[in-house]
């Protein structure tokens, strides 16, 4: 049984203290975490900022585009609207023909859009254009837009395939109406080029990045005008692309991030279905411009940040490693502790406990006896004739003589609250709680035997081996018993069984005060 000496280090009645290592490293991941978790939140809602503020500049910029493009062709449409009117009625024949030549050429001036304009009959010959001299050639028979109005006796303008003019080589996006007779069979179609120049400078009159592109489309996907001009696009469908296929069935105007098929090009596309004219318009800026700002002020910001946990990470390492020498040197101190206690408290040579220890264990078996109405046994024992050993053998092998004893006395106490104890000398205790009289004895003859056992030579004794006289008494403590007279009756059960011959075991009687001696097995 050991009682640890009071810890400094750590008061009575305190919690146990936090592994203050661990919490400070806790402690440092959270700040960091904390650190980068709101630069994140912050990069993100910024991020979110600038590309809702471009998509708001998209959406406008389609709903300008889609409105320039409508009264573009809406301009056309009325002067087409008022000469087949005047055609219908009047007719163009020979007499109407110069007078009709005027005003095509008048409205072409008065309409910067419009590269010409052309009157075609029945079989797709040309009768009048805008331009001073008829052009000759083939007809305009296998024109798209010819075959539509010859199919369709619709009244509405129709807006056909961009074509390149017959007259000037020049590309055109065509605006037509049919002809009729007074009967409404047909008698022609009028077109009105719209010059596709018109829509490129329209079009680079905007600011747009090196990556983002600008289109007018037609409801069913062709292509008729874009931004960059490309010649081998023009006329190509858009009918399989995300804007066509999946956003335009869904809603008429709207905007959408979609990677390019081409180029491979993230883009911000704003798109806007004109309400007039089957015509659809588009303007796509690239990701990368429109955050390209955000990309900016989020390295510096992330620089900053890197450099707050770098700072805070070489701060924490600095104070965990005045934590770990700091629990260094109090694991060494709580060593030391240890074994001053140890010196404190137990003897160096035989390492029992000591008489402080074992006074302080009787104190404490005394009162849990009183409260338990338990008894506490004692045994004292003697080396016999251990001045004769130490003088035939000298005082090396006496020490070494007290060591194998006191092993003996550590072997026999198998319970953890008997504590062996080197009183003083050759004198030796064995402290017993919760064991009576009869249990006592028992160890006691336990321990004179295998003293025996060792077979330890001395010349001295009767026997010629080494043996030991024990005194046992056992009481219950009634709380006000003495620690010396609690001694002093086993040290007398001693002295008997010295004074009736050694190597033996005697109790001492409470009761009677009367010694018994006892002679234990042999």
């Amino acid at each position: 049984m050991t009682i640890p000496i009071h810890d400094p280090l750590q008061p009575p009645g305190t919690l146990k203290r936090l592994p203050l290592r661990k919490a400070a490293a806790l402690f440092i991941v959270a700040v960091c975490l904390c650190l980068s978790g709101l630069l994140y939140l912050q990069l993100e809602q910024t991020r979110r900022q600038d590309l809702a503020t471009a998509q708001i500049a998209s959406s406008n910029l389609t709903r300008a585009m889609a409105q320039q493009a409508e009264d573009t062709f809406l301009a056309a449409d009325l002067v087409l609207t008022s000469l087949v009117d005047w055609v219908e009625n009047d007719g163009y024949g020979a007499a109407q023909r110069p007078r009709l030549q005027k005003t095509f050429a008048r409205r072409v001036q008065q309409l910067q859009q419009l590269d010409g304009m052309f009157l075609f009959d029945r079989d797709g010959q040309w009768v009048i254009t805008s331009y001073p001299d008829l052009p000759r050639g083939n007809s305009v028979a296998d024109r798209e837009y010819f075959k539509f109005h010859l199919q369709n006796a619709s009244t509405v303008a129709h807006i056909g395939r961009a074509i390149r003019s017959r007259e000037n080589g020049e590309w055109i996006i065509p605006i037509s109406k049919r002809i009729n007779d007074r009967d409404g069979h047909f008698q022609g179609v009028l077109m009105a080029g719209i010059k596709m120049a018109y829509f490129d400078r329209f079009f680079k009159s905007f600011s747009l990045d090196d990556n983002g592109i600008m289109f007018l489309g037609l409801k069913d996907g062709t292509l008729l005008a874009r931004r960059p001009f490309d010649d081998s696009l023009i006329g190509s469908s858009l009918a399989q692309g995300r804007i066509y296929s999946k956003l335009l069935p869904e809603a008429p105007a709207g905007t959408a991030t979609i990677r390019s098929v081409v180029d491979g090009v993230v883009r911000l596309y704003g798109y806007r279905q004109l309400g007039m004219y089957p015509l659809v318009v588009a303007a796509a800026s690239s990701r990368d411009t429109i955050l390209k700002g955000w990309y900016e002020r989020a390295f510096q910001a992330s620089v900053i940040v890197a450099l707050v946990i770098l700072g805070v990470g070489l701060f924490g390492w600095v104070f965990i490693h005045q934590v770990r020498q700091g629990e260094r040197i109090e694991k060494n101190l709580r060593k030391a502790q240890r074994a001053l206690e140890e010196i404190a408290t137990h003897d160096s040579l035989t390492g029992l406990a000591n008489r402080r220890l074992f006074e302080r264990s009787l104190e404490i078996e005394f009162a849990r006896g009183a409260r338990q109405s338990s008894p506490v046994g004692l045994i004292m024992l003697d080396i016999d004739f251990f001045k004769r050993y130490n003088d035939a053998y000298g005082h090396v092998a006496g020490d070494h003589c007290l060591i194998q004893v006191a092993q003996v006395l550590k072997n026999c106490c198998q319970r953890k609250a008997d504590l062996a104890v080197r009183y003083g000398g050759e004198e030796f205790a064995v402290l017993l709680p919760d064991t009576d009289i009869n249990g006592t004895l028992s160890i006691a003859g336990q321990i004179r035997r295998s003293v025996m056992d060792k077979c330890i030579t001395h010349s001295g004794s009767p026997t010629g081996y080494l043996t030991v006289s024990l005194g046992c008494y056992s009481f219950i403590p009634s709380g006000n018993d003495s620690l010396e007279e609690f001694i002093q009756h086993a040290d007398a059960a001693l002295y008997q069984a010295k004074n009736a011959g050694r190597n033996r075991a005697a109790v001492l009687s409470l009761e009677s005060s009367v010694a018994e001696l006892m002679r234990s097995d042999r």
